[in-house]
Parts: structure tokens; sequence; C-alpha cells
């Protein structure tokens, strides 16, 4: 290998790392404000003279398991029907559109201002459905719920009288989970959901950065929506797009940890990559469009660049996978050239900031009052879990830079509660990821890193190769392991069908 070779790989590898130890400064960072600001107690408002007028809007495509338990939990809100109106935003399909229908017809023979909105075309998908209905809404305010959240009776008396101040834009709610406990899948996904709202997006409000809508589970002023130029549909999150173009306008936001709305979350691993694979590009095409306007905005500095920081987050994924694909070359190197050992050990402190996520996990469970203790096991699960899912993330980062056409794919749901729901009879569920072929190889690729790393005494990249390998057979097995699942099932029914006849 030529000198330049060797001096291109060598600042690479550090630059790399240093992005990293950049991300995990961070977490860090909002861990600790987060601890800092937890006896912070909720802002003061002062009592509602006239309760304004609300528009809840429930987008809706092809959700038949939950479509009627949304509606009911919507319908049933604390609050005058005279100053209530419910949008159903129906953008399906199959059967729900019937359902649907029937609960609206019920609930509007009982006096309730509730509307079905119908699409038979899904232009802009979620966003073009809350546009279409914005149009003809009648609220001031805009409380938006997605299909699997149960919203409590007191939703909206706990969140209208926070937009006193006429500078909110937005409140968000805290996500709470149904079925937390359903499986091994839905516990580590309700811990790092918690991390993201108990610690991420209260220590970004705390400490007075911005932070996002989480597309439901929250309230908009409707002048704020108009101001930012409304929902668009050039990014598949449109709601952290109308976010920070709503505070570039300089509207504030609030965020209610002690405000919770339960959801079901995905209970298989094929519906959980999907999620993530929408979040991740979606966030990264944000940052494509946004950060050249957050640069450019008044907006202090440290606002800038926390605000970079929280849109490329999924760059993380990304840049694991490149330091993955330089740890056989950089082990060799070290044999090959001791000279560079010291500067790759120089290194080892900055990867030590990938146990930051862990720490992020932890302080959110010690902040919901919870024994932290006992769940350390599941946290570290989680943290390998996450690292398994980079492969995805890269998938979703190719994407966006290859601008290549990918529509807004909904998370299946199957109204799961803790109680469980056999999803595997719905027709919902997606067929298996054929990614998992791509883990696999990349699985394998660790072990042989790991292999590599024993013989020549490289302690520090085994185990990282360790991790990343585990991570990555833990995400396909488990996607493997449903699919299995779900085919005995069928086998099952066949033959239990063939004996009746």
């Amino acid at each position: 290998m030529t000198a330049i070779a060797i001096i291109f790989i060598s600042i690479l590898y550090l630059m790399i790392v240093s992005m990293l130890f950049t991300y995990g400064l961070n977490f860090f960072y909002l861990s600790y404000q987060a601890a800092k600001q937890n006896k912070r107690g909720s802002e003061e408002i002062s009592e509602v003279d006239e309760w304004p007028r609300v528009t809840v809007q429930l987008p809706v495509y092809n959700e038949r398991h939950v479509a009627e338990r949304l509606i009911r939990s919507a319908a049933q809100m604390d609050y005058s029907n005279e100053k209530l109106e419910i949008q159903v935003l129906d953008d399906s399909t199959d059967e729900t559109v019937q359902i649907i229908a029937q609960v609206v017809d019920q609930l509007k023979a009982k006096g309730l201002d509730i509307k079905h909105v119908h699409r038979k075309k899904r232009e802009g998908y979620k966003a073009g459905a809350l546009k279409n209905g914005f149009e003809s809404a009648t609220g001031e305010f805009m409380a938006l719920f997605d299909a699997d959240f149960v919203p409590s009776r007191n939703f909206l008396k706990k969140t209208i009288p926070h937009f006193g101040n006429t500078e909110v834009g937005f409140v968000q709610a805290r996500w709470g989970h149904i079925n937390s406990e359903n499986s091994l899948l839905t516990h580590i996904q309700s811990l790092s959901i918690d991390a993201h709202f108990v610690v991420e997006q209260f220590a970004r409000f705390t400490g007075g950065y911005w932070f996002n809508f989480n597309g439901t589970a929250g309230v908009w002023r409707r002048q704020a929506i108009e101001d930012a130029g409304g929902w668009t549909a050039d990014t598949l999150t449109e709601d952290l797009d109308l976010s920070y173009r709503m505070q570039l306008k300089g509207w504030k936001a609030n965020f209610l940890r002690d405000v919770v709305v339960p959801a079901e979350l995905p209970v298989t691993m094929n519906g959980y990559r999907r999620q993530q694979h929408r979040w991740a590009r979606g966030s990264l095409e944000c940052a494509i469009k946004l950060l050249p306007r957050v640069w450019e905005s008044k907006a202090p500095l440290r606002i800038k660049a926390q605000s970079t920081l929280h849109l490329t987050g999924y760059l993380v994924h990304v840049l694991m996978f490149s330091l993955n694909l330089l740890y056989p070359i950089v082990v060799l190197l070290s044999q090959q050239y001791p000279q560079l050992i010291s500067l790759f050990g120089i290194t080892i402190l900055f990867n030590l900031t990938a146990f930051a996520p862990s720490v992020f996990f932890l302080t959110a469970q010690s902040q919901l009052g919870r024994k932290w203790l006992p769940l350390v096991p599941s946290i570290a699960l989680v943290s390998i879990a996450g690292m398994g899912m980079m492969i995805n993330t890269v998938r979703a980062a190719l994407q966006t830079v290859q601008k290549k056409a990918f529509p807004f794919e909904r998370t299946p749901k199957f109204g799961a509660t803790e109680g469980g729901n056999d999803w595997v009879k719905s027709n919902y569920k997606l067929k298996m990821d054929p990614i998992i072929f791509y883990e696999l190889i990349f699985a394998v690729f660790n072990l042989g890193i790991v292999g590599m790393g024993i013989y020549f005494g490289n302690i520090f990249i085994t185990v990282f190769a360790a991790i990343y390998s585990t991570g990555l057979f833990f995400t396909s097995g488990y996607t493997i392991a449903q699919s299995l699942h779900v085919r005995q099932k069928q086998l099952a029914q066949k033959l239990a069908l063939e004996e009746q006849k």
C-alpha cells in the first residue's frame, strides 16, 4: 500500500471517529440537560376564559384494525360540542372506508360535528390528506392523532391552555405505549421512544433549542401552519419539515412531558424496519432541504449547531457502517506499520462515546421513576439492535442521495395490546424484506473481523465488530423467525381445512 493511501485511510478513519465522537458527546449533553431540568415543573398557565374552536384531524389509510378505536377515543374527549370539529381524513382503499362511515354516522346521530373526508387519490400521502382537511377545517387549533393512538378524555383541556403565549405554534405531548410488553421487540422499542421524548425532546425544549412535532399527539395553531407555508409532501417526514419551517419563521414550540398519549408499537420487525426507513430518509431529506435555511437564519450559533446534529442524526448509522468497512484495513495497517498504533489508539477514547446511547436510555428510565438497574440488559439490547439497523439506514441514505422515488408507506397496525393480537392472520402483514440477506452477509463479515481482531490482538476492534455482528444477526434473525412463524401458522390452517373436508 502506498504512503498516500495509508495517509488517506488514516485521515478518513480519524474523521469518521471524530464525527461519531461529536454525536456521542451530544447524547451525553442531552442526557445531562434532561437530568438537570428533571424537577422543572410545567410552565404556569392562566385559566382559559373562552375555549377556542378546535379541529381534530385523524389521518387514516387502510386501518381496519384500529380506525374505530381511534375515532371513538377522539369523540369522547372532554370538550364542548359547539367548539369541537372532527375530521377523519380517510385515504383508504379497503373495508376501512365502510368501518369509518358507519362509526361517523353513529356519532353524527349523537350531535357530534364529525366529517368523513374520503379521497380516492392519495396525492401527497399523509401531508396531502392534512392539507386537504386543513382547507375546510374551521378550528383555530388543529389536534392531530395517527391511527395507532388513543387520546385521553382530557387531552385538549391539558394542551390548549399552553397556547396562552401567542408565540407558541405547536404543543407536543409524549408518546406512551399500549403494548410495550407484547414482545421483546415492542419492549426495546418502548425504551427507545421513552428516551427520545423524556430526554431528547425534553432537553431540547428546556435548553431553548429547536425541536420537532412528532406527527401525532399534539396540537397546532392554525396561524402557525399558514405562516410556515402549510403541509408539504416533498419529504417523507412532513412533521419534521413543518416544525423547522415554523421555527425559522420565529414561532416557538412547547413540549409537555407529563401529558402522555398511548400508542401501539409495531409488532413485527418488518413493520419496525419500514418505520425506521421512512424516518431515516425523511430526516435526511429535511436536512438537505432545511439546513441551508437554518445556517442562513439569524438564530444563535448554538441553535444552528444543535439543529444540525438533530436533522442529521441518522448519519450515525452511515458513519458506523463506513467505520466498520475500515476495520479490517486498520487491523492490518496496525500490524504492518506499528507507528500508526498510537494514531489509531487515540481513537479508542473517541469511540468510548459509542456507549452514550446507553446512558441516554438509562437516563430516561431513571427520570420516569423506574428502577433502571434491572433494565440494563434490555437497554444493552436496544443499543445492539440499533446497530443492527444500520444497513436499513444506509439504504435510506442512498435513496435520499439518488433521489430515488419512494412512496410514503405506512407502518401496519393490528390493534395489538398487552394481551396480544394475532397479527399473523391479518392481510396487513408485510412480506420479508430482502435486506435481511445483506444484514446476514454483513454480520458474517463482522465475524471475520472478530477473528482478525483476536488473531492480531486488537481487542478494541474485536469488541465492536462482535457488537455489530450481534445486532445484525438480531434484526435479520428476528425477521426470519417471525416469517417462519407466519409460515407455520398458514400450514397449520391449511391442514385444519383439509381435515374438515
